[in-house]
């Protein structure tokens, strides 16, 4: 590819969109970490995303077909890599889910295994040369996405396993499966939530009925979620300014610089913060869509919807989360809550998406 013609064709304004809410994030990091423990975590995010967007320029610059072609073996590797987390991982927070090497650096295979699941479900269907998806076809592919998603409810970490499922979703829906089935896996669905559910771990189970009802145990499984709809609350229409959130500063809000960012974000900046920074990924998956519609072929609008599916299911449950409309899980805030490993897999999808984006014009 030209050197000129991809930076010519780079999406950049779906990239300075995700460096303001990156830059917004770095902020709010700062402000949550304040005189605590954690006080460097700020400069740290601006390292991992200054690498996230070296990432992201590298995957641009591939073409995605070469991705494409060598999507199985990279599976095999992904399923490899999580059953040695299993084994040899390093456990924290009572989840066995990082790999840990020399210098304290993490390596949470679950969150780049993201990329792959997103690569494999458009290889599978833009290999199946039909205007309609059988459901044999579809029951394969979520086979083939269960095997790591089992995986990872083992660590265990069922959140970020149930953020697989969007991606097979929107591939499964765009392919074209009839009405009919999606009616037959509702009612599947419909019976085995509740199946499901005795076969959650005591502390999920524990989520769950808090969520329900938090006053139930205020000082314990509540908590969390009464903590930060009082911090989402108490933020009003304008906040109460950077490092100035009661809820934030006093700790009372737990991991307000991870998981709940939104929560001290929406304390100290208000109503009117809270839309602009739910305005700006707003922009960012209407320019993935975007990015969709002008895919050279079917795979490409595969890894986008991909990709924006991903994005959008992280968004609602963690924006849900915070304001008691969905369970506590440990589902991150795209390139707002900190780490680095959340960060690069996002930067590294965006490339993704770059990669379809600058090839739209050939043939």
């Amino acid at each position: 590819m030209n050197k000129l013609k991809g930076v010519r064709d780079f999406d950049w304004a779906m990239f300075t969109v995700a460096l303001v809410i990156c830059g917004i994030g770095v902020v709010q990091i700062y402000s949550a970490t304040l005189d605590t423990s954690f006080l460097g975590s700020w400069w740290k995010q601006a390292v991992y995303i200054g690498a996230g967007i070296g990432l992201m320029w590298i995957i641009a610059h591939i073409d995605y077909h070469l991705l494409l072609a060598r999507t199985w073996p990279m599976y095999l590797v992904t399923v490899v890599l999580l059953i040695v987390v299993l084994v040899f991982g390093r456990r924290a927070f009572g989840s066995t889910r990082w790999i840990g090497f020399p210098g304290g650096f993490r390596f949470q295979v679950s969150e780049f295994a993201k990329l792959v699941i997103v690569l494999v479900v458009a290889r599978y269907l833009s290999d199946v040369r039909a205007d309609v998806l059988e459901i044999k076809d579809a029951a394969k592919l979520a086979g083939i996405v269960l095997i790591p998603m089992a995986l990872i409810v083992k660590e265990p970490d069922l959140g970020t396993a149930l953020t697989y499922v969007p991606i097979l979703l929107c591939g499964v829906l765009i392919a074209g499966l009839r009405w009919k089935y999606w009616a037959m896996m509702g009612a599947v669905a419909v019976v085995v939530l509740p199946l499901a559910f005795t076969s959650l771990q005591p502390y999920q189970k524990a989520r769950i009925v808090s969520f329900l009802d938090p006053g139930r145990d205020p000082q314990g499984t509540g908590y969390q979620l009464i903590q930060s709809k009082i911090a989402v609350g108490s933020g009003g229409t304008w906040g109460k300014g950077v490092t100035k959130g009661t809820q934030t500063q006093l700790r009372f809000l737990p991991v307000p610089h991870t998981d709940f960012i939104f929560s001290a974000f929406a304390e100290e900046h208000g109503f009117v913060g809270v839309m602009f920074v739910l305005s700006l990924y707003f922009i960012l998956l209407m320019q993935i869509v975007q990015n969709a519609q002008t895919s050279p072929d079917r795979a490409g609008v595969f890894i986008c919807m991909g990709v924006g599916g991903l994005v959008l299911f992280h968004i609602l449950v963690n924006v849900g989360m915070v304001v008691g409309r969905m369970p506590v899980t440990g589902i991150p805030l795209p390139l707002m809550s900190y780490g680095g490993s959340s960060v690069w897999s996002t930067f590294l999808m965006l490339g993704l998406v770059n990669s379809v984006r600058v090839r739209r014009f050939v043939n």
